[in-house]
């Protein structure tokens, strides 16, 4: 490098140690400034250029109008370039005059040149590109700055020592570039206006993140205005911010739905190629056993390629974090060495200082920057998951519903999706941790030798102690889950039943059944927790383990080796590098044995079969025809037997068709498959047109009466007042308190069966469909009632005369006005036709109507022809009863008046009857009070109430409630122990701290053995008292776990019907399922880490202030300004939480009510509207959980600086400064 900067008089070293370091007035060469100084910016953009580009290649926002601001950008860049060239060509002319300029002055000017032309062009290609704030160009500018700071002073000092400029041209250049790049930084941090032609920004309240600069973002400054919000008054949902565009569920969604496509398509190639293979004959199969499976798909490589590009981020920012973790520890050896030197220069403890303030700061910012982005990317992959979950729920076959419950199906969404998210600040602890060991043992190595393998063979030997405590634990957390999933499987069929729980007393019993399943629950949580002890404890004593082994065998494999300030302090430093991943380890063991269950559970649950939408043929059939069946075969589930079979049926256009038969026959079945929800086995079936459903047991939507009609169609009032009048309902509107805008209540608890079948038919009547699919509409509705449905909606003289109607009924006294019959009896048709052809044929439904005319007779036979309809309805709710109760009809034959006795007993014990509502007295309304009503139909007819968050600081009262949960004498226990263990850590490295300044004597220290036993005797004890509070809070932890599921379960149980009514049972099972989990699993841990992390700073702080009283003046405005940053803070983030609490319910409220209504919805053709809305219900929880997460970060980014000072630099400090010695 010398040859660089000449020779003679002119020229100069590239290196002085003389000048530059041992000096009270420290300087660096002018060959050092002109060259490696001015290089360094110009290698960072050059560095940096290749993915930056890549960036900006894929990540383009429309394009930014040539503003005054990028005009400016562009100039100062272009004069940069300029002045750069002048200095070249000024080199050239005294090259021409015989001067001889060194190399270096051709050599930078050339590369400065070059850099700012790059620069130059960046700039516009980013306002091409749509930036609004160039991190990696504010790094440039500002790395520009500081390294032209050196040859500022410096050529300042030159011309004040020499009383004159000897370069005149290069002095007045290089300050009119110091202005310039000034100038540069200065503009770079404003912020250019958004693009044009970027994506449409509808929101009323936008992220500002989407358009903060680079250094809002590296402080989280755009998040400010919120803090000050949510700190003047609480928080609202309005207050929230819309999601940015990557965020949404849509967006993140399909990328994993895609990822996920072609995962399936990769493990169906080996399918596919069997396939193609010849077959094994049926008695080979008997001799093979089954044939070997197809590999499944890889959900995680489906989760892994989505979101890749957010974790190889979040793996840069952590190894930039990793490595700057080992800078303070050298800083300190040098500064160790600096107050054992009397002699050495004042300025290099200044230098240090701020060094190790830079260091500490820097890394925070980088930490900081790492948590938002994993968090973030967290935040997506369970946003995919709950959709893909979903999506996943609404085409699964009827077989697999049986397998998987709601109940398992919403465990899925909360708990196991949640657990990805748990795990995200842990992922990369993967690769950082074993990192982290080789680091420290080099480290190590260099200051003790061949010692650090000591430390080494410790780690090595504790890893399959951990790996068995692992497998053991995964082991317990498949048995927990299921234990889970069978708990809140029944609590789903509690809130489904509870009216009949409540009529029956059944309480009691159910109590004990809930019971008995958490019991079990909570035995392998208790073994879990107790595992998670014993594995905390191994990796808090692990970090000290290793330096009391690695120090001990130092000092005693030689006599000679004696342990002074740099080696103890130098090497504990590196320890407590070492201490927080190796902490963190247990925490990641656990998490990924939780989330390897849930990957394995949810990946079980999206390979499960699916309906095939193929099915049935919308696009071709035979002309004349609105549904063919051609020699199909159906069944529920491919290992049951088929329960259709051999039907060829043709229904034509327009006409009415009755499906009838006795119980059990296949009609509802006959139905589905027509609807392509069974599995067909052979057959061809075709379905021309739209088509409405209504089923036989009506699905109720938690929304407005107006809202479940239209089901997501635009308004048409002419076409709704006539499905409102057509199916009966303006006589109940009258009734309702809000009209059609009453909202109904979940499974329509809040009105009749009569009325909910009503609302059915008339949602089918409005969609104004080609083909009409009724099982048994008329069964839940009275005599008259249905006489006037059939006549206004079904019947040849019915609005849907015209249409095709497939027609499931009992009731007989309507079959006449057919069309066309179609006779059903084992799951095969016995006779089709027209009803007088029919009853010519005499075959078997002539004995089906004589048979329901025979009971007609007998139950009113001094009417025939009004008794018809009311017995049928009445033999209907018999059939439907008893088919639900098939081991009273296979074990003993029922008579007819046994059947007439049962169905008295139960409509005895309904409450639902149709005759209520009709036997009630009606006032007719005046249209002033029918105005009146309407006003005020959202306060009196909203059922359902939102669920409202909390607001103000978290009362004492419930952390009092959890510790009386815990037990007081636990939770004092607890605090009395790591008392203790801080008490023990206090007194180590007061004793670490007198060893390093206990005097040699020759060259050797004595009373060694001594100082290493009281040493050990105080680690273990440490460890010791930890384990003690680990497992005692393990203990009590899980007391509290089932003493608060016990309370809340009772509590539920004992509540009144009316809040079942008025409260949805995704709100209940939220608190059962994700609730209930964080108290299980997340609230025990994190009061550890919060007690480890208090005590442990505590301990700190009292080491420092003994051995430096000074300190307090430091600690006392730190102390102040924490405590304002916190009140600042904490208002804000508490009340995210609470609101993120809040939106999470309706989540899984339209969860289940969407599984229980899946054929509906399918059938309606709105399976996409639905996905849109749970979209839409999971971004409304994300407006909420991604300003927690924000938050979280900007409360301690602004504390960045004093915890760089303090406790940030404190982990490279030693315990105990040295004395310096004489």
């Amino acid at each position: 490098m010398d040859s660089l900067c000449g020779s003679g008089e002119l020229g100069s070293k590239f290196w002085d140690t003389n000048l530059s370091v041992y000096t009270d007035n420290p300087d660096l060469t002018s060959c050092f400034q002109n060259s490696l100084l001015a290089w360094v910016p110009c290698i960072y953009l050059w560095a940096a250029l290749p993915c930056y580009l890549l960036y900006l290649k894929y990540h383009r926002r429309g394009y930014i109008v040539l503003s005054h601001l990028s005009r400016l950008k562009t100039a100062l860049a272009i004069l940069l370039w300029c002045i750069s060239w002048a200095d070249l060509f000024y080199s050239f002319h005294g090259l021409v005059h015989g001067l001889a300029p060194a190399p270096v002055f051709f050599i930078s000017p050339l590369v400065v040149g070059i850099t700012m032309l790059l620069a130059t062009l960046l700039i516009q290609y980013e306002r091409l590109r749509g930036v609004q704030s160039s991190g990696v160009l504010i790094v440039f500018w500002f790395l520009c700055v500081v390294c032209a700071i050196i040859p500022f002073r410096s050529k300042i000092l030159s011309a004040i020592a020499e009383g004159k400029i000897s370069d005149p041209f290069r002095f007045t250049t290089f300050y009119i570039y110091f202005a310039l790049v000034l100038s540069a930084f200065i503009v770079s941090c404003f912020n250019e206006k958004p693009p044009f032609f970027s994506p449409k920004n509808d929101n009323s309240n936008p992220c500002p993140e989407a358009r903060a600069g680079f250094l809002s973002r590296l402080s989280f400054e755009w998040f400010t205005k919120l803090i000050i919000l949510g700190y003047r008054r609480p928080l609202v949902a309005q207050d929230l911010w819309s999601l940015n565009e990557e965020d949404c569920s849509h967006m993140v969604v399909q990328q994993l739905l895609q990822e996920w496509k072609k995962q399936q398509k990769r493990a169906a190639g080996p399918k596919a190629a069997a396939a193609l293979e010849k077959k094994v004959s049926g008695e080979d199969e008997v001799l093979l056993g089954h044939r070997p499976r197809s590999s499944e798909p890889s959900f995680l490589w489906a989760l892994l390629a989505t979101f890749k590009s957010g974790f190889l981020i979040s793996m840069g920012f952590k190894l930039i974090e990793d490595l700057l973790s080992y800078v303070n520890p050298q800083l300190l050896s040098i500064l160790i060495q600096f107050i054992s030197n009397p002699s050495a220069p004042a300025w290099w403890g200044f230098l240090l200082a701020v060094l190790m303030f830079v260091t500490s700061t820097v890394q925070t910012l980088i930490l900081h920057q790492y948590y938002h982005c994993i968090f973030v990317y967290a935040l997506r992959v369970r946003t995919a998951i709950i959709g893909v979950i979903y999506r996943k729920a609404l085409v699964i076959t009827n077989s697999v519903k049986h397998q998987s419950t709601v109940g398992e199906m919403v465990n899925l969404m909360s708990v196991d999706a949640q657990r990805f998210m748990d795990m995200a600040p842990y992922i990369n602890m993967i690769w950082s941790t074993p990192l982290n060991i080789i680091l420290t043992i080099y480290f190590l190595w260099q200051i003790l030798g061949p010692s650090a393998l000591a430390g080494v063979a410790l780690m090595v030997l504790l890893i399959p102690i951990n790996g068995m405590v692992a497998v053991k634990m995964r082991s317990y957390q498949v048995q927990q889950m299921k234990f889970k999933d069978s708990r809140i499987k029944l609590m789903n069929e509690i809130l489904g039943g509870i009216k009949v729980l409540k009529l029956y007393a059944w309480e009691p019993t159910f109590l004990e059944l809930v019971r008995g399943i958490r019991q079990g629950e909570l035995r392998l949580l208790r073994k879990g927790t107790y595992l998670q002890a014993i594995s905390t404890f191994t990796w808090i004593c692990t970090p000290f383990l290793v330096s009391l082994l690695t120090l001990g065998v130092f000092v005693c494999v030689d006599k000679n080796n004696v342990l002074d300030a740099e080696k103890a302090f130098v090497s504990v430093s590196l320890f407590n590098v070492l201490k927080a991943p190796l902490n963190l380890l247990s925490q990641l063991i656990s998490g990924l044995t939780q989330t390897s269950v849930s990957l394995k559970r949810i990946q079980h649950f999206l390979n499960q079969d699916e309906l095939d939408s193929q099915c049935v043929e919308r696009k071709t059939i035979s002309p004349g025809y609105a549904i063919t069946i051609q020699n199909g075969t159906f069944t529920w589930a491919q290992d049951l037997p088929p329960t259709l079979h051999s039907l060829d049926i043709q229904i034509l256009k327009g006409t009415l068709v009755a499906v009838v038969g006795p119980v059990g026959c296949g009609k509802s079945s006959l139905v589905s498959a027509l609807l392509g929800e069974m599995e067909k086995l052979e057959g061809k079936v075709s379905m021309k047109g739209s088509v409405a459903y209504v089923p036989q047991q009506a699905w109720i939507q938690n929304c407005t009466l107006q809202e479940n009609v239209l089901f997501g169609r635009t308004m048409d009032p002419k076409r709704y007042q006539q499905a409102l009048e057509t199916c009966a309902l303006l006589a109940d509107m009258e009734v309702l308190p809000g009209g059609d805008q009453t909202e109904i209540g979940e499974k329509g608890i809040n009105l009749s069966g009569g009325q909910r079948q009503r609302v059915s038919l008339a949602r089918a009547v409005y969609s104004d469909a080609d083909v009409f699919l009724l099982d048994d509409p008329l069964s839940a509705v009275d005599s008259h009632v249905a006489k006037h449905i059939f006549d206004h909606v079904i019947g040849p003289e019915g609005v849907l005369a015209g249409k095709t109607r497939v027609l499931v009924t009992h009731n007989i006294s309507f079959l006449p006005q057919t069309d066309f019959i179609i006779v059903l009896a084992d799951g095969q048709v016995s006779e089709m036709g027209p009803y007088s052809a029919l009853l010519q044929h005499d075959g078997s439904f002539a004995n089906f109507l004589r048979n329901y005319a025979l009971y007609e007779c007998q139950e009113h036979p001094e009417d025939s022809r009004i008794a018809l309809p009311q017995a049928d309805e009445e033999e209907l709710l018999i059939d439907d009863t008893l088919s639900n109760h098939t081991h009273l009809t296979d074990s003993e034959p029922i008579t007819y008046e046994v059947q007439r006795q049962f169905m008295r007993e139960l409509s005895t014990m309904s409450s639902e009857g149709e005759g209520q509502s009709r036997a009630a007295p009606r006032r007719h309304l005046s249209q002033s009070e029918k105005a009146a009503q309407v006003t005020e139909a959202k306060k009196t007819g909203v059922l359902v109430q939102e669920e409202t968050a909390q607001t103000g600081k978290v009362k004492l009262g419930v952390f009092w409630d959890y510790a009386k949960a815990v037990g007081l004498w636990t939770a004092l226990a607890i605090c009395i122990l790591y008392t203790g263990q801080s008490a023990a850590a206090i007194g180590a490295n007061m004793w670490l701290s007198a060893w390093t300044n206990e005097a040699t004597v020759e060259g050797r220290q004595n009373n060694t053995t001594l100082r290493l036993g009281i040493y050990a005797t105080l680690g273990m004890l440490q460890g010791l008292l930890v384990m003690l509070a680990a497992f005692t809070m393990a203990m009590g932890g899980v007391h509290a776990a089932s003493l608060l599921h016990e309370t809340l379960l009772y509590n539920k149980m004992r509540s009144p019907q009316s809040f079942f009514d008025t409260t949805p049972s995704g709100r209940i099972l939220n608190r059962f399922s994700k609730d209930i989990n964080v108290i299980d699993e997340i609230l025990a841990p994190s009061i550890l880490q919060m007690l480890n992390t208090v005590f442990n700073s505590l301990s700190t702080l009292v080491v420092i202030i003994i051995t430096t009283p000074l300190f307090l003046v430091v600690v006392l405005p730190l102390a102040l300004l924490y405590i304002f940053a916190q009140r600042l803070y904490v208002a804000t983030s508490r009340q995210l939480k609470r609101l993120e609490s809040v939106s999470r319910s309706p989540i899984y409220s339209h969860f289940s009510e969407t599984v229980t209504g899946t054929s509906v919805i399918r059938a309606y053709g709105r399976s996409h509207d639905f996905q849109v809305l749970s979209d839409t219900k999971v971004d409304h929880n994300q407006r909420s959980t991604y300003p927690y997460i924000a938050s979280n970060r900007s409360e301690a980014s602004p504390s960045a600086p004093p915890p760089g000072v303090s406790t940030g630099s404190l982990r490279s400090w030693p315990p105990c400064p040295p004395k310096q010695k004489n």
